[in-house]
């Protein structure tokens, strides 16, 4: 059984991740301007190349996707990268900002339900308690903005493909392990990417970017993308999708914390009760109890008997 300080631990990566994420608003803002698709296609080739370093330094093994994989993989790439960028892009041009970030502020319900069943067990109760808690707290933070028909339709777009992140590696992670399904889902985004850069945005878009926005490029490429990546799915191999999904809610707090430190004003008070409820709903749901303890051992045993003759390699 795990003890409290060891559920705990296994948590810790996916609070780096989901906490990288939300400070990156304020970098991600200097790209407003920049060509979309270019841009981002440069953010995932240099995060392709910064992992594959990273992965021969640390001695992490990466096999060759076969089969059905490439269907997950290339499912993680065209929609939690390429459509998810196509969707928030669009979304505010019919919505404010805020009604995308609230419909993703959804993903801790919709992974909390769908996750389990992919991993092939029942949804935990108290996740399903805390989810619509953490939700709650993460639109308070975000706030709410007018929209249109077509911008909630963008935003429902948003949400599935944030949820499509994680659920469609659930699959590979056993044999890919998180650096792994990481960088194939990187170098396939990087390539649908630039296909589209070129072809819209034209060959030379690249030399549009500033030396600001270049620096820009080089944190979401380091930071929120490659390390952001292995850490997050270290946490959903390691607890669940379900149990990880929680974590999402760190990603708006973080940007509230950044945003008052960085001059943009202390928060008001429905930021602050935001805060408020979305700790409570992290609390609940991710203490540790004998059940999912108990439950998480098996599924680290599992995994690791299904992962081991695959590779040796460290997460």
């Amino acid at each position: 059984m795990d003890t409290p300080s060891a559920s705990f631990t296994k948590l810790v990566p996916g609070m780096v991740g989901m906490t990288l994420v939300g400070s990156s608003v304020t970098v991600s803002r200097t790209l407003v301007d920049a060509p979309l698709f270019t841009t981002q296609a440069v953010r995932y080739a240099a995060a392709t190349v910064i992992l594959l370093l990273m992965a021969r330094l640390t001695g992490a093994r990466l096999l060759w996707p076969r089969g059905r994989e490439w269907l997950w993989l290339v499912g993680i790439a065209v929609t939690g990268l390429v459509l998810f960028n196509v969707a928030v892009v669009r979304g505010v041009g019919h919505a404010e900002p805020a009604v995308v970030a609230v419909a993703v502020a959804c993903v801790p319900v919709v992974l909390g339900v769908v996750g389990p069943a992919l991993e092939r067990r029942r949804p935990s109760r108290q996740v399903l308690l805390a989810a619509p808690v953490v939700m709650a707290g993460a639109v308070l933070v975000e706030g709410t903005g007018r929209t249109d028909a077509v911008g909630v339709g963008w935003a429902m777009v948003a949400l599935v493909c944030e949820a499509g992140f994680t659920l469609l590696a659930v699959p590979v992670l056993r044999r890919h392990s998180p650096w792994g399904v990481s960088v194939h889902a990187m170098w396939l985004a990087g390539v649908l990417l630039a296909v589209l850069g070129v072809t819209s945005e034209g060959p030379s878009a690249v030399r549009e970017l500033s030396g600001s926005q270049w620096a820009a490029v080089g944190y979401l490429a380091l930071m929120v993308t490659a390390v952001a990546f292995v850490v997050w799915y270290s946490t959903v191999r390691a607890v669940g999708a379900g149990r990880a999904g929680l974590l999402t809610g760190i990603a708006p707090l973080s940007t509230a914390v950044v945003g008052a430190v960085s001059g943009s004003g202390a928060p008001g008070p429905s930021v602050w009760l935001g805060i408020a409820v979305l700790i409570l709903g992290l609390v609940g749901g991710l203490r540790p109890h004998g059940g999912t303890a108990r439950g998480a051992t098996a599924r680290d045993q599992s995994a690791t008997a299904d992962s081991a003759p695959a590779s040796a390699r460290s997460t």
